[in-house]
């Protein structure tokens, strides 16, 4: 399934049935008077969140969503029926935002949580609605307000516990596959997650905490640089930070200042997410090599950042660090 993050819809609420002028005209019934009914109200446009849901990508092929507008007043004072409300759902966590000024209009962080984002427009009355003791036979009635129009933008923040952030080629998809039924795409090439990977973990004695798997970060990645901020805002909603540093020989690079790239990122993207708990893994320690794990293991210990060490491949370690996040998740959720 393809994973969508970022749309932009247009929004059409159904504009109101116009009033109706009608007299009644009935054997025997001489200047019955006015009975024009009144027009329906236009149906309104909601956005609603749905946990069945994981990606916005029927809003990518459907850009355009109208509600149904209000049924015309008729005669016998008969109103008009009011017009359906457009139901759009979307993820749970989606941040829906005013696509002209960008201020955010809902955030639906919970199921079942829904906004109204275009009103439906008000039927218009009937000429029965104007007939006083002066005007008897009122030969008018009001037209339906039209529905409310405009344009937001949908973007979709994963709720999760525990974000695997590190530059790409770190182990992080093989970390998530291991700890959980999670299947992202694992090559020894960069950049092989192109979209964001969410896996259940379950400690028996512990309960249970959901990992997001964030494509790879490089420098620069605030700015839009490699798969750049697209997938920073997936790191916003996490409890816990787990930075994922490769201390294996054939990494170039210093791992110290690896992780401090990562981490600067973070924090010219958003000063909230540098004050994120965070902890730290080395990777790939059965291939390690012991001057990086060492350099590493020290920068850790000296800033009292967790650190663990572990191997996806051969599971050393992991037992410790997932039992460690677990109790974290339940810490921080207070």
């Amino acid at each position: 399934m393809t994973f969508v993050d970022y749309v932009k819809i247009h929004v059409k609420a159904g504009d109101g049935g116009r009033g109706c002028v009608s007299f009644r005209r009935e054997k025997f019934v001489p200047r019955g008077g006015p009975d024009g009914g009144d027009g329906g109200r236009g149906g309104d446009v909601i956005i609603r969140a749905d946990p069945q849901l994981y990606t916005l990508l029927d809003q990518k092929y459907r850009k355009t969503y109208r509600a149904e507008r209000g049924g015309h007043g008729k005669g016998k004072r008969m109103n008009g029926r009011d017009g359906e409300d457009l139901i759009i759902r979307v993820p749970v966590g989606t941040v829906v935002k005013d696509a002209g000024t960008a201020e955010i209009i809902a955030d639906l962080d919970s199921p079942g949580a829904e906004v109204v984002v275009a009103r439906g427009g008000r039927g218009g009355l009937g000429n029965a609605r104007f007939a006083t003791a002066v005007r008897q036979a009122p030969r008018f009635a009001q037209p339906g307000e039209p529905g409310e129009e405009g344009e937001v933008i949908l973007e979709l923040k994963l709720l999760a516990d525990v974000g695997l952030i590190g530059l790409p080629n770190a182990g992080k998809s093989t970390l998530i596959s291991r700890i959980s039924s999670a299947r992202p795409k694992i090559a020894d090439y960069p950049f092989t997650t192109l979209a964001p990977v969410l896996g259940m973990v379950k400690k028996d004695d512990l309960g249970s905490f959901v990992v997001a798997d964030i494509p790879g970060l490089i420098e620069g990645a605030h700015r839009g640089a490699g798969l750049g901020f697209r997938f920073l805002r997936h790191v916003e909603r996490t409890r816990l930070l787990l930075h994922l540093v490769d201390v294996s020989a054939m990494t170039p690079g210093d791992p110290v200042e690896n992780l401090l790239k990562i981490n600067r990122e973070l924090g010219l993207y958003s000063e909230e997410l540098s004050r994120k708990a965070q902890a730290v893994a080395a990777t790939k320690i059965d291939i390690a090599e012991e001057e990086r794990l060492r350099r590493l293991k020290q920068y850790c210990t000296i800033k009292g950042i967790p650190f663990f060490e572990i191997s996806a491949l051969t599971g050393k370690g992991l037992d410790e660090l997932t039992t460690y996040l677990a109790r974290e998740v339940e810490r921080l959720r207070g």
